[in-house]
């Protein structure tokens, strides 16, 4: 039941606008949702749609221009108290869409990845910090000897990873992944699906539940099914194909649904329907 659920992020009535103005472009416009403490939350639209609008307006990157966004029961957006502002740091981070430009190229990964425990946790020794950024490598399969190398020694799956990792890193509560596979070639997108996929329930284990937006596609279990469908039912080809071509084409013919076939299945498909399991 929902009032039997606790919501962790609430979006009422949420407008993002653009520009002043004659040049005012109103990107978001009276967009609702709840997400529940324990599930995976996909948001689905197309490209340009304001999926990654409304990720930075949670994330407090972008001002809104009317509406509201609660996280656990408080008004984020606007002006808050600093003491919420750190929290808000703390417990909701992203993973950005582009790697190749949410890296800083001049600072090596240990600082990038380690950056965030500067600001939420100070109280760490300098060797504290060295450890948690050696684990955090290790979670996303990168080796520990990449923290003294810099973002452009790495393949695009690679410095994804980079961001998963710094993501992940502070521990947070709550995390938007932007379309986190959209902008790395074919070839690696396979090996970034299988990451977050496989390391789900470890990241669950340790920091808490991952909350992703993106096309709704391929990170929430109950997709991964419809996927396993599209699969199923694969037409046929005359020339042999291999299981990564077969994945990446099925992920091209679900992103590829019409939005409102998509959303009047949402519920089903995203279990908003079940009790989630416990985080933790």
């Amino acid at each position: 039941m929902e009032n039997e659920r606790e919501i962790l992020v609430e979006v009422n009535h949420l407008n993002v606008t653009y520009g002043s103005g004659k040049k005012a472009y109103e990107a978001v416009q009276d967009a609702n949702f709840k997400i529940y403490k324990g599930e995976t939350f996909g948001l689905v639209g197309e490209s340009g749609s304001g999926k990654t609008t409304i990720g930075r307006a949670i994330l407090r990157i972008l001002p809104t221009s009317g509406g509201e966004i609660l996280y656990k029961g408080q008004k984020i957006n606007g002006r808050i108290s600093r003491q919420l502002d750190r929290q808000i740091i703390k417990e909701i981070q992203m993973i950005f869409q582009d790697p190749q430009s949410s890296l800083n190229e001049r600072a090596k990964v240990s600082y990038i990845v380690g950056e965030g425990l500067q600001n939420v946790r100070p109280d760490l020794s300098t060797a504290q910090q060295e450890e948690k950024v050696r684990q955090a490598l290790l979670d996303v399969g990168l080796l520990p000897e990449f923290a003294s190398r810099f973002p452009h020694e790495f393949s695009g799956g690679q410095r994804q990873r980079i961001g998963i990792a710094r993501a992940l890193i502070v521990e947070p509560e709550f995390i938007v992944a932007d379309e986190p596979i959209s902008a790395l070639d074919m070839s690696i997108r396979a090996q970034v699906l299988n990451l977050l996929m496989e390391r789900g329930m470890i990241v669950k284990e340790y920091y808490g539940k991952i909350y992703l937006t993106d096309r709704g596609i391929f990170v929430a279990r109950e997709v991964k099914k419809q996927l396993d469908e599209v699969l199923a039912h694969f037409p046929p080809v005359e020339e042999a194909l291999t299981d990564e071509e077969r994945f990446t084409a099925a992920l091209a013919l679900t992103a590829a649904l019409p939005e409102r076939v998509f959303t009047g299945r949402y519920d089903q498909l995203m279990g908003t329907e079940e009790t989630p399991p416990a985080a933790g």
